[in-house]
């Protein structure tokens, strides 16, 4: 990380020439400078170091972080090394968002990405113009995350989903100014900047993915089928598929491994439309039951070959679509 004091402000600036983070903060300088720290050792010392100030120093080739008693030393990297990034400037032309509501969506949708880099296209989340807001859409081609943001400027784009990842605890803030350009996406606040490089290519038409009618809806308590899935996944794993039979009464699951056994439970619920039998990635639906905020969650379905839907039952700014398991 490239450290510079001026001013009695500590800017620290890392880059990966993907991704580039810029944040600052007020400090007592006793003298202005730049040095290069290494980033994973320095952010784990100040970790470390018992409550208190902190001091940083750069002398001679090295680094010194102490505070209260213990002193960590570390070899100064060179700054004429670190990579020259641009020092970009607000377009003006990006959507305020609020921050919590920002940082929520992008942690309900990345966990649909992909971290498969040999198919780049589905690791990031696609920030698209719907009906003058903005959609974070992401997908590994297993399950697919959608999530509305009303009352936002429309701005398009393809951007990493391990940058996005970042946002919240790097640059974090009541505000954020998000500006989508041609060939990068541009995140600002109070404190500091996070930059990314877009993905290059065309993301998958997820539209004709999203049914239009469903067959057999169940309405059932969040809690109680997040802890019904932890259950079964005990016994299952990613390629053990779980059962869930919906009917009157709410819905049964159940898992079978044969080397270990099974799990089978009753959870209540309220259930419209034919009786149906489907299957399930269970690590996949944890983390669409969990994405989820409300108390009450409906799961959609049209027949055990088709993907089941889940949202909250209060609103449809969040969906989650999960394809089936074939029994």
């Amino acid at each position: 990380m490239l450290c510079e004091v001026s001013g009695g402000t500590l800017r620290v600036t890392g880059t990966d020439l993907e991704t580039t983070i810029r944040t600052q903060l007020p400090v007592e300088a006793l003298s202005d400078g730049r040095t290069v720290v290494p980033a994973r050792l320095a952010a784990e010392a100040v970790r470390k170091l018992p409550p208190g100030a902190v001091t940083l120093s750069a002398a001679d080739g090295e680094i010194e972080i102490s505070g209260n008693g213990p002193r960590f030393a570390f070899r100064e990297l060179s700054v004429d090394d670190f990579p020259a990034v641009a020092d970009t400037e607000p377009s003006g032309g990006g959507a305020m968002l609020d921050g919590d509501t920002i940082t929520q969506a992008i942690a309900q949708v990345s966990s649909a990405a992909s971290a498969d880099d040999a198919r780049p296209i589905l690791t990031g989340v696609f920030f698209e113009e719907e009906n003058e807001s903005l959609r974070l859409v992401a997908t590994d081609s297993y399950r697919l995350a959608v999530r509305n943001l009303p009352g936002v400027a429309p701005q398009n784009g393809l951007v990493p989903v391990r940058a996005l990842r970042e946002l919240g605890r790097s640059i974090g803030a009541p505000k954020v100014e998000v500006t989508i350009a041609e060939r990068s996406a541009s995140f600002r606040s109070e404190r500091g900047s996070l930059d990314a490089r877009l993905i290059e290519g065309t993301f998958p038409n997820y539209r004709q993915l999203l049914p239009e009618a469903h067959q057999g809806r169940l309405s059932v308590s969040k809690e109680a089928l997040l802890d019904a899935v932890g259950r079964a996944a005990l016994v299952a794993e990613d390629h053990i598929p779980l059962r869930l039979t919906m009917g009157p009464g709410g819905l049964d699951l159940a898992v079978q491994r044969q080397e270990v056994g099974g799990e089978t439970e009753h959870i209540d619920g309220d259930y419209e439309g034919e009786e149906i039998t489907i299957a399930f990635n269970p690590r996949y639906m944890n983390d669409g039951i969990s994405a989820i905020s409300d108390d009450t969650i409906y799961i959609d379905v049209v027949d055990a070959l088709k993907p089941g839907l889940l949202r909250g039952a209060s609103s449809d700014d969040f969906l989650y679509l999960l394809m089936p398991v074939r029994l």
